[in-house]
C-alpha cells in the first residue's frame, strides 16, 4: 500500500510491505522495521525500530474526495495530516494547465478513449478534457484552471507513451 503523507506543506512517500509475517515501512525510500497492532478502534499501537508509539486515529473531513484526512493523537499532541493515492497525485498534477496556459502530458502508457474537447473550446477549471485508460483503468485527465484549446496532438483510439504531449492549452482570451 502507497500513499503520499501530506503533513501541512511536507509531502512524503509512505509504504508498509507485508511478507513472510514481517512489516516494514517505507519513508522517502528508506526502509524501518515495523511492528502495527491495532489494540482498539482507532487505537494504534505503532513500534518503529525502538521507539514504540501509542496512536489515536480518527479520520478527518477533506474536501478533496481523493484525500483522506486524518488526526493522530499522540503523546505530545494532535497531528492532522492527508493521505493520497500517488496514482492519483500524479494524473492531477500531469492533468492539468497553469493559468497562463499549459501542456497536458500522459502521466503513463495507456489507451485515450474518449476526447472531451476540440481546438477552440473554452475550459473551466476541473472540467475533463479527456479519458485514458492505463493500467485496466479509465482516469479523467482534468485542466487544474481555465483557458483556451489550443492544440489537440492525440485522437481517440491513440496508444500514448508516458510524457506523450496530449492537449495544449492556452491564456482565455479577453
Amino acid at each position: 500500500m502507497k500513499r503520499t503523507l501530506l503533513i501541512g506543506k511536507e509531502s512524503h512517500d509512505v509504504e508498509i510491505l507485508r511478507q513472510d509475517g514481517v512489516t516494514t515501512l517505507l519513508w522517502d525510500g528508506v526502509a524501518e522495521p515495523a511492528d502495527i497492532l491495532e489494540v482498539g478502534p482507532g487505537n494504534w499501537s505503532v513500534i518503529l525500530g525502538r521507539k514504540s508509539v501509542d496512536i489515536r486515529l480518527d479520520e478527518a473531513k477533506n474536501p478533496d474526495p481523493d484525500v483522506r484526512g486524518f488526526r493522530a493523537t499522540l503523546f505530545d499532541g494532535p497531528y492532522e495530516f492527508a493521505l493520497q493515492d500517488p496514482r492519483k497525485a500524479l494524473l492531477a498534477a500531469a492533468g492539468g494547465t497553469a493559468a497562463s496556459g499549459g501542456i497536458l502530458t500522459a502521466p503513463m502508457p495507456g489507451k485515450v478513449v474518449k476526447l472531451l474537447v476540440q481546438e477552440g473550446d473554452l475550459v473551466t477549471e476541473a472540467q475533463p478534457l479527456l479519458i485514458m485508460e492505463a493500467m485496466k483503468m479509465q482516469n479523467e485527465l482534468r485542466a487544474v484552471s481555465e483557458g483556451v484549446i489550443t492544440k489537440v496532438s492525440t485522437s481517440e483510439g491513440a496508444t500514448v507513451e508516458t510524457g506523450s504531449v496530449l492537449i495544449i492549452v492556452g491564456p482565455k482570451k479577453a
